[in-house]
């Protein structure tokens, strides 16, 4: 799939693929290796897809304070 353009109704299947994913959790990062394409290309999947993009950095949870 690398280097080829995709377009019209194979990019809407793609990105409606790529959107469940991410909603199932995989990292942009994870997408893009799967699907042999760029973190940029998968972003911008996303975006066409209309999916709200998490915030960066991961699990941010804190870990219990010690006493």
């Amino acid at each position: 799939m690398k280097n080829k353009r995709i377009v019209g109704a194979e990019r809407a299947q793609l990105a409606a693929a790529v959107a469940e994913r991410y909603a199932a959790g995989d990292s942009v990062r994870e997408i893009a290796e799967a699907i042999g394409r760029s973190y940029g290309f998968v972003h911008r999947l996303l975006e066409e897809a209309g999916v709200t993009l998490r915030p960066r950095g991961g699990n941010r949870r804190k870990a219990a304070a010690s006493v």
